[in-house]
């Protein structure tokens, strides 16, 4: 493979709607649009405060401009567009099925045929037989959905703008500019990406291309373990993972398989070679690409502690998301299926503060009235990609595949979707953990 350091590719970016993204080329900008010389940094700061991911702009994979929702969407009250999807979705019957995402609001999710996290959605659209799969989730996860089903099925994402500020952290260039970069470091090494699925297609298609594979934060230590075994017996022979995008999870993930902070390098995608040294890369067994999810970066230590001084005798979980300096403080951590299934077998009176999206605390607190369920922290921690899924976009969204003509379908092109799957299947054939990682001894 040639290296890819240095290489500049002229990016033609069109938008056939409000202008949001201009013709740039071989020109690279940082996050608040100032001109750069670094390659890594070919993120656009339009489409990034929109939520939209590059890499689906650079490919065409939307095939419909975001148009902007008609008037009398907007106009229509609560109680109207809730019977006017109910009515809808009845009409479509079969041929529909809606998933949700569990950070979806009360309100959306309610119409959902399924709802779960990224992996058990991803099984569950691999599965799926209906002609339309409406996504009340973000980008990432209805591409996923489009590359595990079949060409004759449509996926729509009722919001365009829906994105994923992590999964926009990273860009396909930049991953496979990093592997060449991260490889030549480690001195022989074997490098295997393992890319948390919150990513574009584009990036899982690389990380195919790497022998990699991709992951949930319910399966993660599965997959990292996985990757490290030998070939011999069904591994990928790795002697290093590059973690890709989240770093926290990446790094909580490495400590409970009883690594420290030594095995753990972060290479930052805005400096030559990613700001490592090759003394570093080899040092490490866990290399950490610069990314973060900002709903559980709003969780501080301070939150922890205010909390038990509050409510002493409360189990205190946090998302693998979180920054480790705010899981080393909590009892526990977990996914969000790994969260709700410690809620759902604890006795009745048990008293839980959850660190991760606040949608989801709140409905475990009225689903469980038994036990004191509350958000840890100030209330903020809000996904709003996911909210931009609402109630008027998801009617409109269904009003158009009963007119024969649906909007905003996600499609994957062929080439990407192939190599994409690969490590998507790797993903989902990995068994996820079901139990959560016991950060403080019982009692302690």
């Amino acid at each position: 493979m040639a290296s890819a350091l240095g290489k500049r590719r002229s990016i033609q970016l069109s938008y056939e709607g409000k202008g949001l993204l201009q013709k740039q080329s071989s020109e690279y900008y940082t996050r608040d649009g100032a001109k750069s010389n670094t390659p890594r940094c070919k993120l656009l700061p339009l489409a990034l405060s929109r939520g939209l991911c590059l890499d689906n702009f650079v490919a065409g994979r939307y095939n419909a401009p975001m148009s902007e929702i008609p008037a009398n969407y907007r106009d229509m009250d609560r109680e109207a567009l809730l019977s006017a999807i109910a009515a809808r979705k009845a009409e479509l019957g079969e041929t529909l099925c809606i998933l949700g995402h569990h950070y979806q609001s009360d309100d959306v999710i309610q119409f959902s045929d399924y709802r779960g996290d990224s992996l058990k959605l991803s099984q569950i659209a691999g599965e799926q037989t209906a002609d339309h799969i409406v996504f009340c989730g973000v980008h990432f996860m209805a591409e996923s959905a489009d590359i595990l089903t079949s060409d004759a099925q449509t996926v729509c994402l009722p919001n365009l703008s829906a994105g994923c500020g992590m999964a926009d952290m990273a860009e396909a260039d930049a991953v496979a500019v990093a592997l060449e970069e991260v490889a030549a470091l480690a001195g022989g090494a074997t490098i295997v990406p393992v890319t948390y699925v919150n990513s574009t297609a584009a990036i899982k298609a690389v990380t195919a291309d790497w022998n990699g594979a991709c992951c949930t934060s319910s399966n993660v230590r599965n997959v990292f373990e996985m990757a490290m075994t030998p070939q011999s017996f069904g591994g990928c022979d790795g002697d290093k993972i590059f973690a890709i995008p989240d770093q926290h999870l990446g790094r909580n993930t490495a400590f409970a398989m009883g690594r420290g902070a030594s095995d753990c390098v972060v290479y930052d995608p805005q400096l030559p070679n990613g700001g490592m040294t090759s003394e570093q890369v080899r040092a490490a067994t866990f290399i950490l690409w610069k990314g973060w999810c900002y709903v559980h970066q709003t969780f501080t230590p301070e939150h922890v502690r205010a909390v038990r001084a509050e409510l002493p005798n409360a189990t205190v979980i946090a998302h693998p998301e979180c920054p480790r300096e705010v899981v080393v403080e909590c009892d526990l951590a977990g996914s969000t299926a790994q969260i709700i299934t410690a809620i759902d077998t604890a006795p009745a009176g048990s008293e839980w503060v959850v660190g991760t999206e606040a949608n989801l605390v709140y409905r475990l607190a009225a689903q469980y009235p038994d036990k004191t369920i509350r958000l840890l922290g100030d209330g903020a921690a809000r996904c709003v990609q996911m909210a931009r899924i609402d109630l008027p976009h998801l009617l409109w969204c269904l009003d158009s595949i009963a007119a024969g003509e649906p909007i905003n379908v996600i499609t994957v092109d062929a080439e990407t979707a192939k190599k994409a799957k690969l490590a998507l299947d790797r993903m989902i054939a990995i068994k996820a953990v079901s139990e959560v990682i016991q950060i403080r001894p019982e009692g302690a």
